[in-house]
This record gives C-alpha cells, sequence and structure tokens, in this order.
C-alpha cells in the first residue's frame, strides 16, 4: 500500500506484472487459430488470388480472372440474431456459409461475380476449436461460390460479448463487365416474367421473429421440429442460406437475365421493386407461393399475418429473376438442370 508523502518510485512493484493473458486476450490462440484456417483459405485459391492468409493486405489481379472493362462491386453483410439460435444450440457448423451467403447472392443482384472475400469474427474470448468450425463454414461458402477466402480479422474483446458469445461480419469483393451490369433496367416492359428459385429455409432473416415464435410454442432447440421430420428444431432453423452462384451466374453472362433480387430483409415485398425498372411493379400469382411448412408453422404458431410474413421472411423464395418471355424456357430449363427448385411465380405489370 502506498502512503501518503512516499514517491511512487518507493510503491511495491507486483511480483508478476500484468500481461495482455491476464486482462482476458490470448495471442497464442489467436495464433494457432491462424494456422489452422491457413489451409482452409489455400483450398479457395482460384485464378487472380493466392489467397494467403499473414500478410497486411490482399492482393487480387482482376485481368488473370479474365475481366477487361471490370466494374468492381463489393457487399458486406452478417449473420444476424441466427448466431444466438447457433450458440444456443451448439451448432456452428452453417454459419460461415450463411455469411458468405448473405454477400455473394447480393453481388449477383449486380450480375457480378465473387472474387475474394473477408471475413470478421469477434468474441469475448477465443474458443479455437468452434472458430475452426466457424471459418471451415466460410471457406465452403467460398467453394460454392467460387470466391477465394483471403483474409479477415479475429478480434478478442473480453467484457464486450458474454460467455460463448461471437458475431460475424463478411466482405465481398465482385467484378462484373461494364455491358453486362444488372438490373438491366431498359430492356425490362410489361409482360417479362418472374422466376422464383427455393430459398434452403429461412436463410439469415427475421430471426429475432423467429426466436419469438419458438419462445411461444415452448420448444427446445433439442426437441423434433414440428415442420421437419427427422431433424432437431435447432438443426432445422440452422440449415445455411443457399448459394445461387453456380446456377445464375451463367445465366446473368448470357444474357438471359434483366434483372434479380435478391429476398432477404424486406421479404418478398421490398426486394423486388429494387431489380425492376421505374413504371413496372411485380405482379405475383398466389397460387405461385404457397407456404412451405417452416414457414406455414411460423404463422400459426406466432399468429403471423400473411402480410407480415411476406415482408420479413423468404416464404421459400431466396432470389427472383426477371426475364424476358422468349428467354424464359430456356433460363428456367438451365436453371433446374442446375440442380435449383425454380418455377414461374408471376409477372411485371405497370405500375399504378
Amino acid at each position: 500500500m502506498t502512503h501518503p508523502g512516499k514517491s511512487a518510485q518507493e510503491s511495491p512493484t507486483p511480483a508478476n506484472g500484468l500481461t495482455y493473458a491476464t486482462s482476458g486476450v490470448d495471442i497464442d490462440a489467436g495464433a494457432e487459430l491462424v494456422e489452422r484456417i491457413k489451409p482452409l483459405a489455400r483450398a479457395t485459391r482460384r485464378p487472380g488470388s493466392d489467397a494467403g492468409l499473414g500478410g497486411f493486405g490482399a492482393l487480387f489481379d482482376l485481368k488473370a480472372a479474365g475481366y477487361d472493362d471490370p466494374l468492381m462491386v463489393t457487399t458486406t453483410d452478417g449473420v444476424g440474431t441466427k448466431l444466438k439460435v447457433a450458440i444456443e444450440a451448439g451448432r456452428h457448423d452453417g454459419v460461415g456459409v450463411d455469411l458468405v451467403a448473405m454477400c455473394v447472392n447480393d453481388l449477383l443482384a449486380q450480375g457480378a461475380e465473387p472474387l475474394a472475400f473477408l471475413d470478421y469474427f469477434a468474441t469475448g474470448r477465443l474458443d479455437v476449436e468452434a472458430a475452426t468450425t466457424i471459418v471451415a463454414g466460410i471457406a465452403r461458402g467460398c467453394l460454392e461460390a467460387g470466391a477465394a477466402l483471403v483474409g479477415g480479422e479475429t478480434a478478442e474483446m473480453p467484457g464486450m460479448y458474454g460467455e460463448g458469445d461471437y458475431d460475424l461480419a463478411g466482405f465481398c469483393v465482385g467484378a462484373v463487365n461494364r455491358d453486362s451490369v444488372l438490373p438491366r433496367l431498359d430492356a425490362q416492359g410489361a409482360g417479362d416474367v418472374m422466376i422464383a428459385l427455393a430459398s434452403s429455409g429461412a436463410h439469415s432473416n427475421g430471426f429475432s421473429l423467429i426466436r419469438k415464435v419458438v419462445a411461444i410454442s415452448g420448444l427446445g432447440w433439442d426437441d423434433p421440429a414440428p415442420f421437419a421430420p427427422g431433424q432437431s428444431l435447432g438443426e432445422a432453423l440452422l440449415e445455411p442460406t443457399r448459394i445461387y452462384v453456380k446456377s445464375v451466374l451463367p445465366l446473368a453472362k448470357a444474357g438471359l437475365i434483366t434483372g434479380a433480387a435478391h429476398i432477404t430483409g424486406g421479404g418478398l415485398v421490398e426486394n423486388p421493386p429494387r431489380a425492376i425498372a421505374s413504371g413496372l411493379k411485380p405482379r405475383f400469382e398466389a397460387a405461385a407461393l404457397p407456404l412451405p411448412p417452416l414457414f406455414d408453422w411460423l404463422a400459426k404458431t406466432g399468429g403471423v399475418a400473411l402480410g407480415e410474413m411476406h415482408r420479413t421472411f423468404n416464404c421459400g423464395v431466396g432470389m427472383i429473376l426477371m426475364v424476358k418471355p422468349g428467354n424464359a424456357e430456356e433460363a428456367l430449363s438451365r436453371l433446374l438442370d442446375s440442380g435449383e427448385v425454380a418455377w414461374l411465380c408471376g409477372d411485371l405489370t405497370l405500375a399504378d
């Protein structure tokens, strides 16, 4: 104890000085995580990138990727409160795919090819096993999208997050040749058709409402899912977001579509108009948009009105493509051949 009148030099020195580790940050764990994820990143290499980790930045060669008059397109997104379900259910293997999907599907709406991806992972205390599982999911998503995982940031911030909590953010860089940017608004007109691509579930939107419905139901994450036989509730709700790059990008490059809407926050109400020319509006066929079992369960269990469902969730539709009538048959056939569940869901009509 320091007494009044004594100088600071006379104060006793602690036998063991403070370190970053004693404040809650484990540098060694961070270094171990980097070593574990290096091979995951290397597996995502593609033309234009060596997908290496450890530097202060990442370079990408657009010429090597095959672009002669490119525009760069960038997106960023997160996974939202779906992470709460993953944390509480103890299932972290799919949220990395979600992170990638939310970014690369947005790039698709511009007709852009995903090239490079970076992630930001923040937690209170670094759990190397869980973090490795999460980054493995990110790498898997990058492979599905054809993007190189070129870097990221792991932040260990004790006091900012509760025990076991973490957050994710993703950043994707893509490119599109100047003459191939979507939407092609000047090419759209009344009578153009819309093609719906099935979602793989709720994707990564509306989970604040989903969690409230689950609370009302009284079910736990390990209980059987009422809408998905053979799966637990947590497993069914954590189904990763579908990545549409390999099926939709070839259509965009072939000039078969004039617009693409990624159905995220805002649902079927707010997203399609973002890919449609002024003076036009989407007209959906009600029979073409039945509620899949998950969404039917959410609506009935939570007493959620259909209008609220359509403006909150994707309701079974992960992406909508705008197509000229003469290209609809070929576009739909190619989507089905690529493994998508796709169908005609309506058309464009003159706005009121």
